[in-house]
């Protein structure tokens, strides 16, 4: 009887142990990993996945921070208020961005996508790293005008935050790297690689005569020198024959080097979404696309740093003009443009707190 009832006892207890276990186990499910997908014919990314893997909780809990207007002084400025995406992620036609305190930013936001290629960030390649990039406006005092400590405060006092940062780093703690690298999962899934010029180069659709002329007249004017397939940059940094500013004085890539040969240089935008980015250059100061072709036609201001492709500007008629444009707007990825998981509500994992696992 007495080994029956020992029998009895440790049956129980093991019991209990295996209820104990799946409980515990329930509440420390690991985020799910999202497979980061490069496109047929790209080259690998320059970003270090291993040291940062996309999951569907850390992506959500990046989108939420991008939205949310709390990340900056006043309580009205986002990574969003700047970066919209039916502009593709840039200050749809603003040279300049609202800041707070009625200011503005001293730089022409540029569109975000593609980043997980980009070696360097900024107009003149001062950050080298994504996840340290969304710092810089989160402290700039005239973009969002907000501290580090004073951002991670307001963070730390939200409960859906902490439930958020726990089911995508699998406890509460909230710190600047957690919050950085986080923003940088969902910037990271902003791939724009679906346009009609992606369409004709996978076969599945074909440009019209104007639209093959102009892609022509783009390789042959060697515009594609600069602005280099499948991104249309090649991410350098180059004196394209501007002035410069006489109130803002950027010098751009002079800034962060010292060195004279760098004088007015500024990083090669993508050409990607073109159409919707307008305006352009590094201060917004072409107001359409046939101001951004004219430069090269008839403004280039040589110097000694001017590029050598550029310096004695480059012709093109009226009619290649248009040829250019036509090629130009089959770099609209009007699915990214619209793509409703980059929106605040659009990209939530199944579950979002370890809790409800």
């Amino acid at each position: 009887m007495c080994v029956i009832k020992k029998l009895l006892t440790i049956l129980f207890i093991c019991t209990i142990g295996l209820c104990f276990i799946k409980a515990t186990n329930k509440y420390s499910l690991k985020p799910k990993p999202v497979e980061f997908a490069i496109p047929e014919g790209w080259p690998k990314p320059v970003y270090d996945f291993s040291k940062n893997p996309l999951t569907e909780e850390g992506i959500a809990l990046g989108l939420k921070l991008f939205y949310d207007d709390r990340l900056s002084r006043d309580g009205n400025f986002s990574c969003g208020s700047c970066h919209q995406q039916f502009a593709a992620f840039a200050t749809f036609n603003h040279p300049f961005s609202h800041g707070i305190n009625n200011a503005f930013t001293t730089r022409n936001a540029p569109g975000l996508f593609n980043l997980a290629w980009k070696p360097a960030f900024m107009y003149d390649g001062g950050i080298t790293h994504l996840d340290a990039q969304p710092l810089a406006p989160l402290t700039a005092p005239n973009e969002m005008g907000e501290t580090i400590e004073n951002a991670l405060k307001k963070i730390k006092a939200d409960s859906a935050y902490r439930s958020m940062f726990k089911a995508a780093f699998g406890d509460e703690k909230i710190n600047t790297q957690r919050m950085t690298k986080a923003l940088s999962q969902f910037m990271l899934t902003l791939v724009s690689n679906n346009s009609k010029y992606d369409k004709v180069m996978k076969g599945e659709e074909k440009f019209t005569p104007m639209e093959q002329r102009g892609y022509e007249l783009f390789k042959s004017k060697k515009c594609i020198s600069c602005h280099t397939e499948p991104f249309f940059t090649d991410f350098s940094y180059r004196d394209i024959g501007l002035s410069a500013d006489s109130v803002l004085k950027d010098y751009g890539r002079y800034k962060i080097l010292n060195k004279s040969s760098d004088s007015l240089k500024f990083m090669v935008p993508s050409l990607r979404n073109v159409w919707v980015t307008a305006p352009y250059g590094h201060d917004g100061r072409f107001y359409s696309i046939n101001d951004a072709i004219e430069h090269y036609r008839s403004g280039v201001i040589p110097s000694p740093n001017t590029d050598s492709l550029v310096k004695n500007g480059i012709q093109f008629t009226n009619d290649e003009l248009y040829q250019i444009r036509a090629f130009l707007f089959t770099l609209t990825d009007k699915t990214f443009l619209k793509d409703p998981r980059f929106t605040l509500s659009g990209y939530q994992p199944k579950q979002v707190d370890n809790h409800s696992h």
